[in-house]
């Protein structure tokens, strides 16, 4: 065994020192948790019931059948104000709703599937309109009308309405102050005269529509059946010849098909009251032929083809007969008169198409 002499003990030392030092390097100290306050606890998310999510569904399906309304019918309105008579006024062109548009949890159907709060947001564009010319989106929020702050919170889709039908019908244009992805800005919205029918979708699966007057309520039920834009625009173009014609009036009919529309537009309708025919007096043929006639022109005008018109209305009589109480064919019977019109008046607009004369009955 080899001695340590005084001359090695300085060397053995230093090592020893480098050493733990190398040790004390690559050793880490123990990692502590850090210390943390306790804070507030996380928000739980709102509670959705099934009620809830079935509402959501629900009002999502009748806003797109809406808007497909909007769409067919806005060249019927805009390019017939001539063939509407008594019914054309000046229109900005647009619908605008909040969250209290819709009752019940359908409110909270509005903001969770639309966005809606208490602010009226633009619902629908006319297209063709000038609404639709001048910029307006679906979904802007409505701030002011000529530097009018616009109402909010419950009852302002009403309220709104008597804030514009004043304006309009004095202005060739209307300054309309809009919200739009948290900017604001001012949109000069010329009015169009057009055929002022309001278009409704009826909330039931019953194959029918209704005329009262001023207003036509189209069926989800006819709206599957027809299937086609097309032949959606047949049906409307024939409820809106009726109220051109003043045959809800004429059979004193206003007052019970109104208040079957205001039923049908519900999102919660009482379906019991198509049972039968509601109190709804038939149409006599030769309205209905009036109608038709006046429809086909309109439909002309409005760009749509009017060779299958007969045809859609023949399969609609096969398929759903008179002798289906709530059905279309129960309120407008009469089919074979009908179709007698139906061939004259399309012959009359080939005709007049032909050697370009202007197309009115």
């Amino acid at each position: 065994m080899q001695r340590t002499t005084s001359s090695t003990r300085p060397a053995l030392a230093a090592l020893t020192v480098a050493l733990l030092l190398s040790a004390c390097a690559t050793t880490p100290p123990p990692v502590l948790p850090p210390v943390t306050e306790a804070g507030p606890p996380a928000p739980q998310a709102p509670l959705v019931t099934p009620r809830m999510v079935a509402a959501r569904e629900a009002l999502r399906t009748m806003v797109d059948l809406q808007d497909r309304l909007y769409r067919v019918a806005a060249p019927l309105l805009i390019n017939n104000a001539e063939l509407c008579r008594t019914q054309a006024r000046s229109l900005l062109g647009f619908t605008a709703k909040n969250k209290w548009s819709y009752p019940g949890e359908y409110a909270d159907a509005a903001e969770a599937v639309l966005g809606y709060g208490d602010t009226l947001q633009v619902s629908g564009v006319l297209a063709g309109s000038g609404a639709a010319r001048a910029g307006l989106r679906k979904g802007d929020a409505l701030v002011a009308a000529d530097g009018k702050p616009l109402p909010t919170g419950r009852g302002a889709e009403t309220q709104a309405a008597a804030v514009f039908g004043p304006l309009v019908s004095k202005r060739a244009q209307l300054s309309m102050t809009v919200e739009r992805v948290g900017s604001t800005q001012v949109l000069k919205v010329p009015v169009t005269r057009a055929c002022a029918i309001r278009v409704d979708l009826g909330n039931a699966d019953n194959i029918n529509s209704y005329a009262d007057g001023s207003r036509v309520a189209i069926t989800r039920g006819m709206i599957n059946f027809a299937q086609s834009d097309e032949a959606i625009a047949y049906v409307l173009a024939k409820d809106i010849a009726h109220n051109v014609l003043g045959h809800a009036t004429t059979l004193r009919n206003s007052a019970t098909i109104g208040s079957m529309i205001d039923n049908l537009t519900s999102v919660r309708p009482d379906l019991s009251l198509l049972i039968g025919t509601s109190g709804i007096r038939p149409v006599p043929g030769d309205m209905e032929a009036a109608a038709d006639t006046l429809a086909l022109y309109m439909l002309a005008r409005a760009g749509y083809p009017i060779e299958r018109y007969k045809g859609f209305w023949q399969r609609v009589a096969a398929q759903y007969p008179s002798s289906v109480l709530n059905g279309y064919m129960a309120i407008h019977p009469n089919l074979p008169q009908r179709m007698v019109a139906i061939d004259r008046a399309v012959a009359e607009i080939r005709a007049k198409q032909a050697t370009k004369k202007p197309l009115v009955p």
